[in-house]
């Protein structure tokens, strides 16, 4: 067969055969009387074998090892080839990502579109001076995708950087928070402690639900986070999990002082009271985490704390007794 026919048969084009017979590929069995490359039905197999491993990523070079090595083993280069296609589909990924971004911060011109790249890569910097800028002029300055918004506070090791960046996120509202709320369903812990702590620094009632979801979760350090981000708000559901953190001495003096900012409601004043006092009551508590209970008494108003106090006056527990003595004395003046 010529090399004309080969071309239309196989898809592969002359000048693509010729090559394959310079670099020693595919030599044709024979010649024409007139010179002309005369292919057999091997050679057109030795081809489409070359196109089919071509089709998997291979370099010519690598064609040739595999079908002329007799000792060559497929796995090892498969390997490498499903490394490199991940890395390439990651790259891409990446690229198609950051595109979107582009796209949706709607950039007028090239001078927009110019300032968005730099503000995404600022927020990937290694620098977290260069992270924390960005974030903050976000909002001021040019205006970014939300998603690499949440995408940069999900990631975000750095207290200072997070706080930028949950301010800027706070600044747009709602707009957060469905992306938000996929991270307090992520596999990983840092990324749900994040996602509850930005969805912390956003007001109005879609937050406060979610937070609410946050707070029924397992997660006990979303949990914890949530009741101090509900408990500001004036969510009497936090109150259990206030006076846990209390008992372990889990952000104790926030919690105690969230719980002081739900007292000053005087429906919830006597329930905070009541439900300090029966933990006090249960035997299995350590003495420390009495007296922690004891404390957090101190700013809750009402008969039912005054009370409470004066029988703690006299418990068995010395610490707890004298705690409770002087804040009753407090109290009195």
């Amino acid at each position: 067969m010529l090399i004309g026919d080969v071309a239309r048969r196989s898809g592969v084009s002359a000048r693509m055969l010729r090559h394959y017979d310079s670099l020693g590929l595919v030599r044709p069995t024979g010649r024409t009387d007139a010179g002309y490359r005369e292919y057999s039905s091997e050679d057109i197999r030795r081809i489409f074998h070359i196109e089919s491993l071509r089709s998997l990523g291979l370099s010519l070079r690598e064609v040739r090892r595999a079908l002329d090595d007799p000792g060559f083993t497929p796995a090892e280069l498969v390997d490498d080839l499903i490394r490199q296609t991940r890395d390439r589909i990651a790259h891409e990924t990446e690229l198609l990502t950051r595109l979107r971004r582009i796209g949706a911060a709607e950039p007028g011109g090239w001078e927009d579109v110019l300032q968005v790249v730099a503000l995404l890569r600022a927020l990937g910097s290694k620098s977290a001076g260069q992270r924390q800028r960005a974030a903050l002029s976000s909002v001021a300055e040019v205006p970014v995708p939300v998603e690499a918004l949440v995408e940069a506070v999900l990631n975000e090791a750095d207290p200072n950087v997070a706080g930028a960046l949950q301010w800027a996120l706070a600044q747009l509202g709602d707009g957060a928070l469905d992306l938000l709320a996929e991270g307090l369903g992520s596999p990983e812990a840092e990324v749900r402690k994040r996602a509850v702590q930005a969805i912390a620094e956003i007001s109005g009632g879609q937050a406060t639900e979610l937070l609410q979801d946050a707070l029924a979760g397992s997660d006990v350090v979303v949990r914890r986070y949530a009741a101090l981000a509900l408990g500001v708000r004036g969510v009497a559901d936090a109150i259990p999990t206030l006076i846990d953190m209390v008992v372990q001495e889990a952000n104790d003096v926030d919690a105690a002082d969230t719980l002081s900012a739900l007292a000053s409601r005087p429906a919830l004043a006597d329930q905070i009271a009541t439900s300090l006092v029966e933990r006090l009551a249960r035997g299995t508590i350590e003495s420390s985490a009495r007296r922690r209970l004891t404390q957090a008494l101190a700013d809750i108003p009402g008969i039912t704390t005054s009370r409470a106090l004066a029988d703690l006056a006299h418990d068995e527990d010395r610490g707890v007794a004298l705690t409770a003595a002087y804040i009753l004395g407090t109290r009195d003046l």
